[in-house]
């Protein structure tokens, strides 16, 4: 598979429309309508792609009305050389992010999500503190807040951005952080991510520490939303404490390299979503990020300058387990998602997953390996 290619392209190409129609009815669950007031071809063409699916229930209940919300999803590309000044490539991302937030803006978009550290490479792989320390920034009242909160006021959208925090109140300690901005331009909250990777060229316990933020739901003006951040999709009890919570929608915005973890990419989000009978939103950044000094990997490999392929194939999920196509694994994109949030419960009535927990059970079980861990320490 090539860089450029997806997976729903290499199939489009190769498989007849009869037998394609059963492969994505097996692979993908329910066929999604495309949103008709989404620029479609003509924008895809080009470096950035716009896709946009009606992800309404196939149930029409007689009391409620459909709740009906947009998310925008946008996976991106590093705009500068990492060579060039730190404040020279913020502003560039600034720039290109912000005129496709505006682009969400004209396709409806109501809830708004980044990817991973989005205004940054993706440095932690270098193991080197500066200048990558210089990109981390206050979560309430930095920069990139500042540009978010306006954003977000003139287009009365709810807008997640996960950056790297630093908190000078608390002796300037750097986070790996998402700030949810409600529709009104105001800070709502913040989250810290739960679980730190040690893994190959994932040095990011070099700079940060797992969160202490817990598992927080954000209600805000259109939905009851989470974050768990890129790493935390792999452990289901952060995906099943957010449900838990309260959460509707949990956002999975990420950054993550093909030959790693590609293969689980498409199952994690996922398999969350019908387990805890919520919408999931994985994010994964695109491209290749090259940098000025080499690094080791701990493995035998010779140093070298890239971690890898940030494949993109951004997606989402029902709470009933059918998702969208993935965006491209090369272009910047936007993925747009009309949701209907009355099918979590419709969900939990129909498969009953949340009525035949046994959470006693499990925290009694918890509490007793937590214990017997401890002693043996």
């Amino acid at each position: 598979m090539s860089s450029e290619s997806s997976l729903e392209e290499i199939l489009q190409q190769y498989v007849p429309e009869k037998e394609l129609a059963e492969i994505k009815r097996i692979l993908y669950g329910r066929d999604f309508k495309p949103l008709l007031d989404v620029p479609g071809k003509e924008v895809s063409e080009k470096s950035f792609e716009i896709k946009g699916w009606m992800m309404h229930s196939g149930i029409a209940e007689q009391i409620r009305p459909p709740r009906l919300v947009r998310v925008g999803l946008i996976q991106h590309k590093i705009v500068l050389p990492t060579t060039h000044p730190i404040l020279e490539q913020r502003i560039a991302i600034h720039k290109r992010i912000e005129s496709y937030i505006e682009e969400a803006y004209f396709c409806g978009v109501n809830i708004l999500c980044l990817q991973e550290a989005w205004t940054m490479p993706f440095a932690f792989c270098t193991r080197e503190k500066y200048p990558w320390c210089e990109f981390a920034e206050e979560a309430e009242t930095g920069p990139t807040t500042t540009l978010l909160s306006k954003l977000a006021q003139k287009y009365k959208m709810v807008i997640i951005s996960p950056i790297l925090e630093r908190d000078t109140a608390d002796g300037d300690t750097i986070w790996n952080t998402c700030v949810v901005i409600d529709a009104d331009g105001k800070v709502l909250g913040k989250h810290r991510k739960n679980h730190i990777p040690r893994v190959g060229d994932f040095n990011e316990s070099t700079y940060y520490m797992e969160g202490n933020t817990g598992h927080p739901v954000f209600n805000t003006a259109y939905a009851r939303i989470a974050i768990n951040i890129c790493y935390g999709r792999h452990h289901p009890l952060n995906w099943m404490m957010f449900g838990l919570n309260g959460a509707e929608i949990v956002f999975n915005p990420s950054a993550t390299i093909q030959g790693l973890s590609e293969h689980l990419w498409p199952i994690e989000a996922r398999c969350a979503a019908v387990a805890n009978s919520y919408y999931t939103c994985a994010i994964n950044r695109v491209g290749t990020e090259v940098f000025p000094h080499k690094f080791t990997s701990g493995d035998g490999r010779e140093a070298h300058n890239e971690f890898g392929h940030f494949y993109g194939s951004t997606y989402i999920t029902a709470p009933d387990g059918s998702r969208t196509p993935g965006l491209s694994r090369d272009k910047d994109g936007l993925l747009i998602g009309e949701l209907d949030l009355n099918m979590c419960r419709q969900m939990k009535d129909i498969w009953g997953f949340r009525m035949t927990q046994r959470l006693d059970m499990y925290a009694e079980e918890l509490a007793e390996f937590v214990k017997q861990r401890g002693k043996q320490n």
